[in-house]
């Protein structure tokens, strides 16, 4: 029996023993398989085999961004995603265009393309060094992230599996409105000055209203077959209630829906591209935001000899999320006023009103039964209070 042969008898053996059966009485038992055989060769099938999983997943609605969000809750330690983005960019190489968002997710995970090189009986040992770790560590690790990947339901797909024939546009170049919304709400975060703050997030949700309305004036002069997309933001835990009020609002200021998907750790999002990159850079810097002002509040409730600090985050946050929403949508209703005043007989009105009921429709079809969640009360009047003026205080709305 050659190497290769015995590698791939190898992998048949501990694939039955670690991922098919019940419990983890078998991963012990798989790991010492893979790491008694040849490795070269068993990095190689393994990288195979683990390719044809990460391919199973994304046949089930699975994107780049949403395994590794899931495996890094459910398997902490950092090196299984390192794993799964070895596993993903193996994959990915089988595929010569990509949309953008795709694209875009594998250079945030660092797998464009295989960091081991061409030669995949090379990756075994390169893993090794880089995991600074042991044979059977690494099987077990290896056979964790497959496990997991195996176990994945089938959701609801936001876009087209990779390989199927798809339109991708050219590459553009960013406008300057968004370049500028950018700087702003990167200034907003880095600030120290609540005033300055305020101010500076004001102005970067009246641009993002002033570009909606831009992108939906272009795209009603001709036929461009521009259509509402999705996609998927993370929520995650702790306190994910309030940071999925908090996406909401960020969505519905920018003509989109968000549906809270809470057992998978994310909300998918609903709307026209520009809109959605909207509420991907404004929902992230609101984040950064509220977490950087409830933990000044909490050290200042602290040195006051307070102790409830669980009960004092979920009240911050919920505030924060609620006083948010109402400042973004009276901020975006009045750009779209004053824009209706500039513009003779407010033309751009109908184009919005047909946008947001393309939205709605395209929603309904991706999501056709939805529920509401009955949200956790705020019982700390204090959280409650300090979470209120840090929404006052946030910028870019």
């Amino acid at each position: 029996m050659d190497q290769s042969e015995a590698a791939t008898r190898a992998v048949e053996r501990a694939f039955a023993a670690a991922l098919y059966a019940d419990g983890d009485d078998g991963l012990d038992l798989g790991a010492s398989l893979l790491a008694a055989a040849p490795a070269p060769e068993t990095g190689r099938e393994l990288l195979r085999r683990g390719a044809e999983f990460v391919r199973r997943a994304w046949e089930r609605g699975w994107q780049p961004a949403d395994v590794v969000r899931l495996l890094r809750r459910e398997l902490p330690d950092a090196r299984h995603a390192r794993i799964a983005g070895d596993l993903i960019a193996a994959e990915a190489r089988r595929y010569t265009r990509l949309e953008p968002r795709w694209a875009g997710q594998l250079r945030d995970l660092d797998a464009a393309e295989p960091w081991w090189g061409a030669d995949d009986t090379g990756y075994a040992d390169a893993l090794a060094r880089r995991e600074s770790a042991d044979r059977f560590s690494l099987a077990t690790a290896v056979l964790e992230v497959l496990r997991l990947l195996l176990r994945l339901p089938a959701i609801t797909p936001v876009g087209a599996v990779p390989g199927a024939p798809v339109h991708v546009p050219p590459p553009h170049q960013e406008s300057r409105l968004l370049t500028r919304i950018r700087a702003l709400l990167a200034k907003a975060e880095a600030t120290d000055f609540p005033d300055e703050a305020e101010a500076l997030t004001a102005k970067a949700q009246e641009l993002m209203a002033r570009h909606s309305v831009d992108e939906a004036l272009l795209a009603a002069k001709g036929p461009s077959g521009d259509a509402p997309a999705a996609c998927r933001i993370g929520v995650d835990a702790p306190y994910e209630t309030a940071k999925a009020i908090l996406l909401d609002a960020a969505a519905t200021a920018n003509h989109c829906r968000a549906v809270w998907q809470e057992a998978l750790g994310f909300s998918t999002v609903v709307g026209f591209e520009p809109d959605l990159e909207s509420v991907e850079l404004l929902y992230t810097s609101l984040l950064v935001q509220g977490n950087a002002a409830m933990a000044k509040a909490e050290a200042a409730q602290r040195a006051a000899g307070r102790k409830r600090t669980k009960t004092f985050r979920q009240s911050f946050l919920l505030a924060y999320a609620h006083r948010i929403g109402t400042r973004l949508s009276d901020t975006a209703a009045r750009a779209t006023s004053e824009r209706a005043a500039s513009e003779a007989g407010a033309s751009f009105l109908p184009v919005l009103a047909a946008r947001d009921v393309a939205v709605a429709g395209r929603t309904d079809q991706l999501f056709p039964e939805t529920t509401a969640t009955r949200l956790r009360g705020a019982t700390d009047e204090a959280g409650w209070t300090h979470g209120t003026a840090a929404a006052d205080r946030a910028t870019g709305l």
